[in-house]
């Protein structure tokens, strides 16, 4: 049977667009990750830096970053939205009781939680939040070069690190410290004045936590961080344990 060269071509053209369409209706969104940096305490300097660096990872990496300082936008239904929220340099009490209930809520259903440096300088009045997060900020010396041991290179967020860390940051004395969580990385206080927490002074660690899971770094106060190369891939590692990647 003769098929006109015309009538063909449409139907082949119709038949592209079709897969097209299909394909564009059923392609599978990528994941979000929600970034706050909401402050009612001391402001970092580096908020808009981090900002622009997660930004950038999450493009790098396969994933959208929604940066945010509104709190409104913790609500139950809005938070199922995201794999991970982030905290990056957060301070003081940046959530309402009703947003502390959506965020608990998140977590119980499997949600995720990374806190970047003074996310551990957030919400002292929350009990569940400073087990969320592994402890509370005591105090902080000047900036200084100081020596880092990672005592656990198998986490996504340090198998790439060296077993000795030297870098420049405002290291962070701790206070109710979450006995439960696992570390990463500590500091060593003979490296640099004004540690508090002595021989067991931890500056990053991961857990399980009701439901959910919770990475935190201390570091990144300085801008600097963020063009840091492994900086930034421990941050994303980071995230990708909170977004439920474990390799």
């Amino acid at each position: 049977m003769h098929v006109p060269v015309k009538k063909y071509a449409t139907g082949l053209l119709t038949l592209l667009l079709a897969v097209l369409v299909s394909s564009h209706t059923y392609a599978k969104p990528k994941p979000r990750v929600l970034v706050f940096s909401k402050t009612m305490g001391f402001r970092h300097d580096c908020i808009p830096a981090a900002k622009l660096a997660l930004i950038k990872l999450g493009n790098d990496n396969g994933f959208v970053v929604d940066t945010t300082e509104d709190a409104s936008v913790f609500t139950t239904e809005n938070l199922k939205k995201y794999k991970a929220v982030v905290f990056s340099c957060t301070t003081g009490d940046v959530l309402d009781n009703a947003q502390q209930e959506a965020m608990e809520n998140y977590i119980h259903h499997g949600g995720g939680f990374a806190g970047i440096h003074a996310a551990t300088d957030t919400e002292y009045d929350w009990p569940w939040y400073n087990k969320l997060v592994g402890a509370y900020f005591l105090s902080h010396p000047h900036q200084q070069v100081a020596t880092l041991h990672v005592v656990d290179h198998h986490h996504i967020s340090t198998k790439h690190l060296p077993d000795e860390w030297k870098r420049k940051d405002e290291w962070y004395n701790f206070k109710n410290m979450n006995p439960d969580v696992h570390v990463l990385i500590k500091i060593d206080e003979t490296t640099y004045e004004g540690g508090k927490n002595g021989d067991n002074h931890p500056m990053a660690w991961y857990h399980e936590y009701d439901g959910g899971r919770a990475f935190y770094t201390e570091l990144g106060h300085i801008k600097e961080s963020y063009e840091e190369p492994l900086f930034l891939q421990h941050l994303l590692g980071g995230i990708k344990y909170a977004m439920g990647k474990k390799k």
